[in-house]
């Protein structure tokens, strides 16, 4: 028997032999000295707190209590900003001025706001307490030095506000993941779509896939249920055929997205690549706007590769600066040159950078022609896009007949058809056309990942970010999708290979009734997994993993 369990036990007998004979003040006497003293653990102290704001100097500091025990501690610590008596039992959802003093000693500990959330209408369901205080580091530890001193409150976890309002059924999974996101994003695509998610557009879309799924398998099981001799209407089964077959046709179009959404959640990654000297690392600090990489004269400078998540056109692309490609017998060059080429290789696009005086040719036929490098054109893929510079050292003439129209040496092969759409001219020593590069850039890369540009059109927020946001930025969202198309496809071939004709479906008898119940079982793993995305069925494996990355205030 554990400790606790001891003295109740023990407590118990006292009780029953002096209450009634004696005082019951000897068995409240007897609680409070051996019982009510005992230390409470984690599970038992169910009100958490924590800072809800950057920590160090500022404006102001959120502390956050939530639990059971939040409006105790209201009790304890409010006081009337015009006197020391405590204040009355507060308004729920109005800031109220107060006196924020130690539970224990009353010392003052800050002239601040605080506001109570009653449950279930706070953001975690449960009783919430807001205390906003000036934001010092020795403001902040005291009020939180003040906070542990009760003993049914604990410090909160990464995260576990927003698991209580995920446990309180105030959020769903991708609900959750949206805040997470909208928290982390660095870029207005990554904000609209996060905000998307976290308002509910995601598990909409989920739920509505579920649904149908869930429609489908309550016309198959009508056939289980019902059998021979009731009246079921005719071409129930066919009609969820059908219906799954639209489904599987939604599905594998959200699953043929490209990744956009892994990708612009994570950051699109560019590899930039070309011969030695040719402005790459020039390039990459235009784009970072500071001198990120050095720059010299002198051939293989760079020697390793270097990366920056930046900003261009409100998309994350994660920037690779590489080693010039060419033959070198240094060794450390060697290496980079190959760190380059895997850099490449494992970029989702690429940006090759060439002199422009390197790749024009006049021909007595044809005018100018412009044609790759050997040594780049082996690396060359429809993903690579072209900057053409030091534009300043080619005439303006040429420069023209560039512009109007690319005639690649090269046009029989694929990768090398055509560069209109994905080439630009520019010079990053005087700054010309270096502007335009950037807008190109960032247009091309919004049409490839189909991305919506939020500045395009008067459509308000929610609209944008709804019509254009994918339902898939996770691996584990593709995953559940993916197993949900083997559900969906296997009913489908279930018919052929098993049910040959409606007949045999309507008459129960005339074919195997198991076959039927197979394909009811197939559809509702496919409804399980969808269920799994939005956290309906089965989420504890991911919460854990979620949540660390989450703040311990939020």
């Amino acid at each position: 028997m554990s400790l606790f369990g001891r003295q109740y036990s023990k407590w118990i007998q006292t009780t029953h032999r002096h209450v009634l004979g004696s005082p019951a003040r000897k068995a409240r006497l007897y609680w409070e000295r051996n019982i009510a003293n005992l230390t409470t653990t984690d599970a038992q102290r169910k009100t958490i707190y924590a800072l809800s704001t950057p920590p160090g100097k500022g404006g102001v500091a959120i502390v956050r209590v939530s639990g059971p025990d939040a409006l105790h501690v209201w009790k304890r610590m409010a006081r009337s900003h015009k006197s020391e008596k405590p204040l009355l039992d507060p308004a729920p959802w109005k800031m109220q001025r107060c006196r924020i003093v130690h539970p224990e000693s009353e010392m003052l500990i800050d002239d601040g706001l605080a506001v109570y959330f009653k449950a279930p209408y706070s953001y975690t369901t449960l009783p919430t307490l807001e205390l906003h205080i000036h934001s010092g580091r020795a403001l902040i530890s005291a009020l939180l030095s003040a906070l542990s001193s009760f003993p049914s409150l604990r410090p909160a976890e990464p995260g576990e506000f927003t698991r209580q309002a995920l446990l309180g059924g105030r959020l769903d999974l991708t609900q959750v993941e949206g805040l997470h996101d909208l928290i982390e994003a660095d870029t207005e695509v990554q904000r609209l779509w996060a905000l998307g998610s976290a308002g509910g557009e995601t598990r909409a879309e989920y739920d509505s896939l579920r649904t149908q799924i869930i429609h489908c398998l309550a016309q198959v099981e009508a056939l289980i249920d019902f059998g021979e001799g009731e009246d079921i209407e005719e071409g129930v089964y066919e009609q969820a055929r059908a219906e799954a077959a639209d489904l599987l046709a939604q599905i594998r179009k959200h699953l043929s997205d490209n990744r956009r959404g892994e990708l612009v959640r994570s950051g699109i990654k560019m590899a930039i690549f070309g011969p030695p000297n040719a402005g790459k690392s020039s390039l990459f600090n235009y784009l970072a706007n500071r001198p990120a990489s050095i720059v010299t004269s002198i051939p293989g400078t760079t020697r390793d590769v270097i990366e920056l998540t930046l900003d261009i056109g409100g998309l994350p692309v994660v920037v690779a600066d590489t080693a010039g490609l060419r033959e070198t017998h240094d060794v450390v060059e060697v290496i980079g040159v190959q760190r380059g080429l895997d850099a490449i290789k494992n970029a989702d696009i690429s940006l090759c950078v060439l002199p422009l005086s390197d790749v024009l040719f006049r021909t007595s036929s044809q005018g100018m022609q412009t044609v790759i490098p050997s040594e780049v054109k082996e690396i060359v893929t429809p993903t690579t896009y072209f900057l053409f510079n030091k534009s300043d050292l080619v005439p303006p003439s040429q420069r023209s007949l560039f512009q109007l129209g690319l005639q690649v040496h090269q046009a029989e092969e694929e990768n090398m058809a055509s560069l209109q759409g994905r080439s630009w001219i520019a010079s990053l020593a005087t700054g010309e056309g270096s502007h335009e590069f950037v807008q190109g850039l960032a247009k091309s890369l919004k049409s490839r990942f189909d991305i919506h540009d939020p500045n395009s059109s008067q459509q308000g927020v929610q609209s944008q970010s709804k019509l254009h946001g994918p339902i898939i930025t996770r691996a584990r969202h593709r995953v559940h999708l993916e197993s949900a198309c083997k559900f969906l496809e296997a009913f489908l071939v279930l018919r052929e290979r098993s049910l040959p004709s409606l007949t045999a479906l309507l008459l129960l008898t005339a074919a195997a009734p198991e076959d039927v119940v197979i394909a009811a079982e197939e559809l509702r793993y496919a409804a399980q997994a969808v269920g799994r995305v939005t956290g309906d069925i089965g989420v504890e494996d991911v919460l854990d993993s979620l949540f660390k990355d989450f703040c311990i205030g939020k």
